[in-house]
């Protein structure tokens, strides 16, 4: 094998897509009559590429003994190792294969390595976590809220991680996600939302003025929707960041942001007709706009 990447680095050091073959090899000819020395393969060959698409077949074939072993990883001394305990075992991992392993059982792993010094490693908890919060969004939220509580790691990578985890569930206006991260979706919040210009021309764009006054103290995560016209009178919808902002009692804040609406995308098609634009505000809907979007 070709030397070990670096065990001084703590992040962005994926290998080299070459150095996979031992994977592959793992699994074609270990799966089934060699079982553990495959295992230990797979544990030398993540220190030189990672090797999460290579355990989940092992998983498949063989959920009790593969979960032992992972058991050991957890505490190994290569941070490539530990990491694909989280990311071998994530729900949806992209372009892998799926693994028919309960989704709730790996938390024993992520309740260990949540606390791990390497970013490569919380970075893939995390993503873990966004995945589950998909399948379990409650018990995603109690288990980084008992992460808080346990105060195992540093409270800024914890603060990243939380945020990193619930990304996908605040876009969903989860009210559990967002109060974990600060922002009451039951505090009164009023908002006045204008776009313009009017009508939108396919290839230029809009801008969003969205002012926020709230009668106490709050913190403001701010998201909006567009609704996409689609042909046969079918719409998509796609949310986008806006801001997130401390509002002062009785005090205005104003934000604006110029969307662009691109011609000819590769992965979204864009279509002549009524549109609208939704302004969410720590999970609630707060003002809804329309408008044309013309060739």
């Amino acid at each position: 094998m070709p030397p070990k990447l670096d065990p001084s680095a703590t992040d962005d050091d994926f290998g080299r897509f070459i150095h996979a073959v031992p994977g592959i090899l793992a699994v074609r000819h270990g799966l089934e009559d060699h079982r553990d020395r495959a295992l230990d393969l797979l544990e030398e060959a993540t220190q030189r590429f990672s090797m999460e698409f290579y355990i989940r077949p092992f998983l498949n074939r063989w959920p009790d003994e593969t979960l032992a072993r992972l058991d050991r990883w957890v505490t190994h001394d290569n941070y490539h190792v530990r990491r694909l305990v989280s990311e071998g075992t994530r729900p949806r991992l992209p372009w892998a294969a799926n693994i028919r392993l309960d989704p709730l059982v790996p938390l024993r792993f992520l309740d260990a390595l949540h606390s791990d010094r390497t970013r490569y490693v919380t970075r893939s908890v995390a993503n873990h976590m966004n995945d589950l919060s998909k399948l379990a969004p409650e018990r995603v939220v109690q288990t980084l809220g008992a992460w808080r509580r346990q105060t195992q790691q540093t409270p800024k990578e914890l603060a990243w991680m939380t945020r990193h985890a619930l990304r996908t569930a605040v876009k969903r206006g989860d009210p559990g996600a967002l109060r974990l991260l600060g922002y009451d979706p039951d505090v009164p919040i009023n908002v006045i939302a204008a776009v313009s210009p009017a009508p939108v021309r396919i290839g230029d764009g809009f801008t969003l003025d969205v002012t926020l006054t709230a009668q106490s103290d709050v913190s403001a995560m701010v998201d909006y929707r567009i609704v996409f016209h689609r042909p046969g009178g079918r719409s998509g919808e796609k949310v986008f960041k806006l801001k997130s902002v401390p509002l002062q009692g009785g005090e205005r804040s104003k934000i604006s942001k110029f969307h662009k609406l691109k011609s000819g995308a590769s992965t979204f098609t864009l279509h002549a007709g009524p549109h609208r634009v939704v302004v969410q505000v720590n999970g609630v809907d707060r003002a809804e706009l329309a408008f044309d979007l013309v060739d």
